[in-house]
């Protein structure tokens, strides 16, 4: 996940001619932290999201849309998908941003709990 996301951000940023220094600056973060960003190794992008996009003139659901861009539901034409009047009813579900960046803030969270237990016990070794 992170690591199309982050070649998404390259590609936009790429594309605009920006410089990873450049954009960093925008974000107010260093540019080792941006690229970790973009190489996929960390999520910290979820914060930075809406600069990015911002930035870069994309939207959000342009960074976070997989990678076949829709997922489509009842594709079946028979005549349970008619509504009455001759139209088929087709459901096409666009990749939702704000679920997306809920489930990514949720495994934020989980990592830095661990992080923070771990952290809890080091010191309690080192108090001993």
């Amino acid at each position: 996940m992170n690591t199309t996301i982050g070649k998404r951000i390259r590609k936009y940023r790429e594309e605009k001619g920006v410089s990873q220094e450049e954009l960093a600056e925008k974000l107010h973060i260093s540019r080792s932290t941006y690229q970790r960003i973009e190489n996929g190794e960390t999520n910290s992008w979820v914060n930075h999201i809406q600069n990015i996009c911002t930035s870069l003139e994309v939207s959000v659901e342009d960074i976070l849309k997989p990678e076949e861009g829709y997922v489509q539901l009842n594709n079946n034409n028979d005549s349970s998908n008619d509504n009455g009047s001759g139209v088929i009813q087709n459901q096409t579900i666009n990749y939702n941003a704000s679920d997306k960046l809920i489930e990514q803030y949720e495994e934020r969270i989980e990592e830095l709990k661990l992080q923070v237990k771990e952290l809890k016990e080091e010191i309690k070794i080192l108090k001993k």
